[in-house]
Parts: C-alpha cells; sequence; structure tokens
C-alpha cells in the first residue's frame, strides 16, 4: 500500500532532525540496507550501503556545523517525495572542498525521495546550491 504524504513527511522530517543533532546511527536508520544515496556533484558518486553513507555523513558533520533543514515545499507521488528545503548554520571545516572558517552558511537543497512500503528512504538524491555557498565561503579575492 502507498505511504501517505503524512507519512513521508515523518520519515523525512526524521531524517532531518538526526542531520541537525549530528546523529549518524539515527540517519542510517531512516535508510534501507541498500539504498541509493546520491549527492549530486558529490566526488565519489553514489553511496549504495550503509557504510558508504557512514562516511559522507562523518564528512559532512566535521564540515557543517549546528544546522538546520527547514523544508519551504514538498510535492508527493507514489512513494516519492520532492522536497526543497533551505539549510542555515556555520562551517568550521571545508564544505565541498571550500574553506568554511566557522562562518555562518545558508543555501538551498532539493530533495529526491523515494520510499518503500515500510516507510524506509530506498533513494535520496540531493540537489545543492553551490553557487550560493561558493559565493559565501570564496575567498574575497577569488574570481
Amino acid at each position: 500500500m502507498p505511504l501517505t504524504p503524512a507519512q513521508m513527511d515523518r520519515k523525512l522530517d526524521e531524517h532531518f532532525g538526526h542531520e541537525a543533532s549530528d546523529n549518524v546511527e539515527g540517519v542510517l536508520a531512516t535508510l534501507t540496507e541498500d539504498v541509493t544515496h546520491d549527492i549530486v556533484g558529490w566526488p565519489t558518486g553514489p553511496s549504495r550501503d550503509h557504510a558508504s553513507v557512514r562516511g559522507f555523513y562523518e564528512t559532512l558533520f566535521s564540515d557543517l556545523a549546528d544546522g538546520k533543514a527547514t523544508s519551504l515545499n514538498r510535492k508527493y507521488g507514489e512513494n516519492f517525495m520532492v522536497d526543497e528545503s533551505l539549510w542555515e548554520g556555520r562551517a568550521p571545516g571545508r564544505p565541498f572542498g571550500i574553506e568554511g572558517n566557522n562562518r555562518p552558511l545558508s543555501f538551498r537543497l532539493l530533495h529526491v525521495l523515494e520510499f518503500r512500503d515500510d516507510g524506509q528512504i530506498q533513494k535520496e538524491q540531493v540537489w545543492v546550491d553551490l553557487a550560493s555557498i561558493l559565493q559565501q565561503l570564496a575567498p574575497a579575492n577569488a574570481a
């Protein structure tokens, strides 16, 4: 039986909650074991298991801090959701290879998610507004 929008909302909100508290195990618990986790443009390409996804989140949580993702708009289909969000926090590390120097950072994200009938996230594809990140974090003398 297909999931309702409310069921998909609860799972993604749970996922975002674990991200906000840097809880790698919690994030992984929202994903299927055979998840496809694709941060578009990430150098290693899509991850297809928990071990690879764990590495991504460990890096992410060292690069970004005090983050909160706020959903701006959601669209639903049969066991899939498209979520437009705004991420806000700090960049103490090197997000996407750019020195953050602990500066404030905000950028938009587009999540395309597919869910299994049991409510777990089977596929997460994330499109990041990298131009906004570059604009905020690139050195002033960079062109």
